[in-house]
């Protein structure tokens, strides 16, 4: 039995196909189905079903795939090891990044953390909150940025910033004349939200629910972008609510839109989430140092309440 043999089966688990495996692997379809099924042979038992179309793993194959995962896992722990004992910070590292926070924060850190760690090949995927944590928890995402909390077994979470919610209030709206806004005055029947499957539309309904202002689950316009959320507001379609880092790159017009929250100001926290088992922490620790001393600089909010963009409904 080798790392390579369980590295080909984690493959095949994954993709649900020899030929689509092998061209993950780098290596012939041929070479990876010797290797598989070497290793069923040693071990006496078949990991896959090759009947079925996509083929599927065995009930046995289950309990391997999942050991072998723990397996090449803890093999690749071997070389952080070494690394750290040298104090190498260096290699492929892959950040997922969640929609509503790659545009503001990749621009802020990307530079300055290239700079200082050239050694590092940041590979950086956008990606929804349930994708980040899936390729986190089966290997192929180092670590993710993204709204916490999220209570995820086997994940970690380690908060970058907090970033308070502002609302977008255009002149013609009810809410216009107040210079600070509470959740009291919030009806998410009135605001423009970002389409199902971002977090921070979560955090926006469970703000709304919050101070029983939700009136069913009618919405009227939801978008994709903040940006068109922000134009359908100026044409006097409701409020829409942002993200702090969000409302700096607007113009003076607009500016004067903004209403911050009343202290305490509900706001998301922002952390980078990895797997317990802490492979490459050495670069993960890098980067945490480098965005938190940036972002630090950039939001001065102290007195926050964090909303949790875990699903009230």
């Amino acid at each position: 039995m080798t790392i390579t043999q369980l590295q080909y089966v984690l493959a095949v688990a994954e993709h649900k196909n020899f030929t689509l495996a092998a061209e993950k692997s780098f290596v012939t379809q041929p070479t990876l189905s010797m290797q598989v099924q070497k290793l069923e042979d040693e071990l006496g038992v078949l990991i896959f079903d090759r009947s079925k179309k996509p083929i599927s793993i065995t009930e046995v194959g289950k309990k391997i795939v999942a050991q072998a995962k723990n397996i090449v896992a803890e093999a690749e722990r071997i070389k952080d090891i070494v690394d750290q004992d040298k104090g190498f910070i260096g290699g492929d590292y892959t950040l997922g990044i969640i929609p509503t926070v790659m545009p503001t924060l990749l621009p802020m850190f990307l530079n300055t953390f290239i700079k200082k760690y050239p050694k590092v090949n940041l590979i950086i995927k956008e990606q929804s909150t349930d994708n980040l944590i899936k390729n986190i928890l089966d290997g192929h995402l180092d670590a993710g940025i993204a709204a916490t909390p999220l209570e995820i077994e086997f994940i970690k979470e380690r908060p970058l910033y907090y970033e308070p919610f502002v609302g977008y209030v255009p002149k013609n709206h009810r809410l216009s004349s107040e210079t600070q806004l509470t959740t009291d005055h919030l009806d998410v029947n009135d605001v423009l939200l970002l389409q199902d499957g971002h977090c921070f539309r979560d955090g926006v309904i469970n703000l709304c629910k919050a101070s029983k202002n939700m009136n069913g689950e009618h919405f009227k316009i939801e978008s994709g972008s903040f940006e068109t959320l922000i134009s359908l507001a100026d044409e006097g379609m409701g409020m829409t609510l942002l993200p702090y880092l969000n409302t700096l790159q607007l113009g003076l017009q607009k500016k004067e839109n903004l209403k911050p929250f009343k202290s305490p100001s509900p706001a998301r926290e922002i952390s980078l989430i990895y797997h317990k088992s802490e492979l490459k922490i050495q670069i993960t620790e890098a980067l945490r140092d480098v965005i938190s001393s940036i972002v630090r600089g950039a939001i001065t909010f102290q007195d926050v309440k964090i909303i949790s963009p875990l699903s009230k409904n």
